[in-house]
C-alpha cells in the first residue's frame, strides 16, 4: 500500500489473474490484462501526439469501456470525462474551457460532442471494442493521421494532473478542478481503509463515471485494494437485483435519491433484497435522511455507511465507520483521510458543538483551480502552518468527533433576516408517514427577500394536504421555518449525478414570475 502515488502504481495491487473489471455478459478483464491495456494505450496516445499534460475529453456511456478509458488515458495524459447527455452548447463550452487536445468517443457514435470537437480542431479518437473482448478491453483509432511527438512521453508521474472536473456552476461559471495522481491515490486509499476493502470485495457501480463519486469511491478504491468492480450501464432500480445476482458484489455506493428510488420499488421484493448478501451500502454526495438509512438497513440487512465528499477533495473527507464502531444517523461521520475542522467567521477553529464552516487539509485536496486566482483566494487560506480549503458547507462536531452538516452556506434561506437551514426542514417533513422525499428551497418574496418552500414526493398510495403538512412541520419547527408553500410532485428534478438541487429549484418549477 505504501508509496503508491500514480494510478499505474495503484493498479499493481491486484494479483495478475484476479478479475479487475466486470460487466454483464462479458469475460472479466484481469489485472494483468488491465495493466497491459494501460501500457498499450500510453504508447498509442504518444504515437497520436498526446502526452503528459495534454487534456483528453472522454464522452462515453457508463460501463467497462468508460472505466478502462479513464484508467488508461490518465496514465498518459489528463482525463476530462464529460456527461454524454450534454447538449451542443454545453460541449462547445467545456471543450473550449478545457483546451482539449483530443476527444474519445465510441466507434460509430454521432453526437454533439463530435461536431463541437471538429469545429475546434480537436483530435477525435474512436474507441472500438474487439470481438469477444473482455470487459473494458478497447482499441483507439484516430480519425486523422498520427500527430507530432508529444512534449512529455511515457507514464504520468505523481505530480501530473490525472483528472479535470468542473464544479456544478449552479450560481456562477463552472470552475475547473485539477486532481493530481497523488490526490486520487490518497483518496482511494482513504476509502479503502475506511471500508476495510480487500481483494475479495467487489463493488457494483451504479454511479455515473463522469463524476468524482463513481470514479474514486467505486472504481479506484476497489482497484487500490486489489478488488474488482462490476460496471453497470447506469442506475436502474428495476435492474438492481438482477445485477446483484449476476455480479455477487459485497457492496455498492450511491447517492440518497438512488436509494430512495430503490425503496420506492422494494415492497414486492423484500425477501430478494434481504438475500442480496451485501457487506454494507455506502451513501455520499448528498445528505442521507436518517429515515432512509433506517429503511435501507431494514431492507438489505446490512449497515449503511454515510460519507461526505466533494470534487475538490478527490471525494472522501469524512465517513461513518463500519460496525462495531458506532455510526450516527444524520452524521457524515469522523475524519476519514484529510484533517477536517470547523471555523467561525474569523477563521478561528471551533470547539465541539460550535457551528461554522467546514474546512479540510490533506494529501487528497486539489492544489487549486485552473487559471482562477480569484477563486483560489476565496477558497484557500493558511492557518497553523497548513493550507486549508473552505468547503462552503456549514456544520459542527459532537464531543465524539462526528461531523453533522447543517447546510450549504449558499443554500441557506434568508427570510427577512432569519437564517433557515433547508436540511433541518427536510428532516422534519421526512418524519411524516406519507412523505417519501422532500427538498426545501428558497422562494423569492417581495418583502422578506426569501420565503421557505418545499417540494414533496408522497409514498405510493399516500394522501396528505398542504395544510396538514404545514401543521405537522409547525409542531416541530419555529414558525419562521415552516414552509409557506408546499408543492407536490411525482418526482423532484435532479442534477446529472442524481443529486437534488435546491438552488434555482423555484425557477425550474415555474414558481417565479
Amino acid at each position: 500500500m505504501a508509496n503508491r502515488s500514480t494510478i499505474r502504481e495503484l493498479l499493481e495491487a491486484g494479483a495478475a489473474e484476479r478479475p479487475a473489471l466486470l460487466a454483464s455478459g462479458r469475460e472479466p478483464l484481469t489485472y494483468r490484462g488491465l495493466r497491459e491495456l494501460v501500457d498499450r494505450t500510453v504508447e498509442r496516445l504518444n504515437a497520436f501526439g498526446i502526452g503528459r499534460g495534454d487534456r483528453v475529453a472522454i464522452v462515453l456511456p457508463n460501463g467497462p469501456e468508460m472505466a478502462a478509458a479513464f484508467l488508461t488515458v490518465a496514465c498518459a495524459a489528463t482525463t476530462a470525462p464529460l456527461n454524454p447527455a450534454y447538449r451542443r452548447q454545453e460541449f462547445d463550452f467545456y471543450l473550449d474551457d478545457l483546451g482539449a487536445k483530443a476527444l474519445i468517443v465510441e466507434a460509430g457514435a454521432d453526437n454533439p460532442a463530435i461536431a463541437a470537437a471538429r469545429r475546434r480542431g480537436v483530435r477525435i479518437l474512436r474507441l472500438a471494442v474487439p470481438e469477444g473482448g473482455a470487459a473494458g478491453a478497447f482499441e483507439l483509432v484516430a480519425e486523422a493521421p498520427e500527430g507530432r511527438d508529444p512534449g512529455e512521453r511515457g507514464l504520468a508521474e505523481s505530480g501530473d494532473v490525472a483528472l479535470v472536473l468542473h464544479t456544478s456552476g449552479t450560481t456562477s461559471r463552472p470552475k475547473m478542478v485539477p486532481l493530481l495522481h497523488r490526490n486520487l491515490c490518497a483518496s482511494a486509499d482513504h476509502i479503502g481503509a475506511t471500508l476495510h476493502l480487500a481483494p475479495d470485495d467487489r463493488c457494483l457501480n451504479i454511479m455515473p463515471l463522469f463524476h468524482i463519486h463513481g470514479l474514486v469511491a467505486a472504481l479506484l478504491s476497489s482497484l487500490a485494494a486489489g478488488g474488482s468492480v462490476f460496471l453497470s450501464p447506469g442506475f436502474n432500480a428495476l435492474r438492481l437485483l438482477a445485477w446483484i445476482a449476476e455480479a455477487r458484489p459485497s457492496w455498492t455506493t450511491a447517492v440518497p435519491t438512488m436509494y430512495q428510488a430503490i425503496l420506492g420499488r422494494a415492497s414486492r421484493r423484500a425477501e430478494d433484497f434481504a438475500a442480496a448478501g451485501l457487506r454494507f451500502l455506502r451513501s455520499s454526495s448528498a445528505s442521507l435522511p436518517p429515515q432512509v438509512m433506517a429503511e435501507l438497513e431494514g431492507l438489505f440487512g446490512c449497515p449503511v455507511i454515510e460519507s461526505y465528499g466533494m470534487t475538490e477533495a478527490a471525494h472522501q473527507m469524512t465517513s461513518n465507520p463500519l460496525p462495531p464502531a458506532p455510526r450516527k444517523p444524520g452524521s457524515v461521520g469522523r475524519e476519514a483521510g484529510p484533517l477536517v475542522r470547523v471555523v467561525d467567521a474569523r477563521r478561528r477553529f471551533a470547539d465541539p458543538g460550535e457551528e461554522g464552516e467546514i474546512v479540510i487539509s490533506g494529501s487528497n485536496v486539489t492544489p487549486g483551480y485552473v487559471n482562477n486566482p480569484e477563486a483560489d483566494a476565496e477558497a484557500f487560506f493558511t492557518a497553523e502552518g497548513r493550507r486549508w480549503f473552505r468547503t462552503g458547507d456549514q456544520g459542527r462536531f459532537d464531543a465524539e468527533g462526528y461531523l453533522f452538516i447543517t447546510g450549504r452556506l449558499k443554500e441557506m434561506i434568508n427570510r427577512g433576516g432569519e437564517k433557515i437551514a433547508p436540511l433541518e426542514v427536510d428532516t422534519v417533513l421526512m418524519d411524516h408517514p406519507a412523505v417519501r422525499q422532500v427538498v426545501t428551497f428558497a422562494l423569492p418574496h417581495p418583502k422578506l427577500g426569501e420565503e421557505v418552500a418545499a417540494a414533496v414526493v408522497l409514498r405510493e398510495g399516500a394522501e396528505v394536504g398542504e395544510g396538514e403538512l404545514r401543521a405537522f412541520a409547525a409542531e416541530h419547527l419555529a414558525d419562521f421555518k415552516v414552509p409557506r408553500r408546499i408543492v407536490f410532485l411525482p418526482e423532484i428534478p435532479k442534477g446529472p449525478t442524481g443529486k437534488l438541487q435546491r438552488i434555482g429549484l423555484a425557477e425550474r418549477l415555474g414558481l417565479v414570475s
